[in-house]
Parts: structure tokens; C-alpha cells; sequence
């Protein structure tokens, strides 16, 4: 019977060759990174708040920075106001 093969095993196969990454290990980077792209900006937004809400900072500053963050995304949501960002946080 074939080894089953998933669709990022030539990604998976360049990282171990490339990096000093196991097979496991570069699966599990691949997935990682995968689910990090994967993310909503809704959940992106909330994820951000309470990071940075953790780290000590305020809400003025922090809808500041996620508003700055949003832009750099790998695939740029269209700009949100303020108001829009804390109604993602707070409903």
C-alpha cells in the first residue's frame, strides 16, 4: 500500500533539508503556520486585545496598534475604524 502524502509534504520535505527541523517538527511548524493565516480578522482583533491588554496596555493604545497591524496582515482586511475594532472586542 502507498504512503499517503499530504499536500504540504513538499513544503515539509524542503524545510528538513533546509533547516535542522525532524519531519515531526517541520509538520508541526507547517500547521502552525497555516492556522496563524487561517486566522479571521474578528479573531485576529480579539486575539491582538488580549495581548496586548495582558502586556499592561490600555485600550486607547491598543486599538491604536491593532488598527497599525492590520494593514501588514498576509491578507489585509479592509480598514476598520476604531468603533469598528472595539465592536469586534466588545460586541
Amino acid at each position: 500500500m502507498p504512503e499517503r502524502r499530504s499536500s504540504h509534504d513538499d513544503l515539509i520535505d524542503h524545510l528538513v533539508r533546509s533547516t535542522t527541523l525532524q519531519r515531526g517538527e517541520a509538520a508541526r511548524v507547517v500547521l502552525d503556520v497555516l492556522a496563524y493565516f487561517d486566522e479571521t480578522t474578528d479573531d485576529f482583533v480579539r486575539r491582538r486585545h488580549r495581548e496586548l491588554q495582558s502586556g499592561g496596555l490600555v485600550n486607547t493604545e491598543i486599538f491604536e496598534r491593532i488598527s497599525a497591524e492590520l494593514p501588514h496582515r498576509a491578507v489585509a482586511p479592509p480598514e476598520l475604524s476604531l468603533r469598528q475594532l472595539r465592536r469586534i472586542v466588545y460586541g
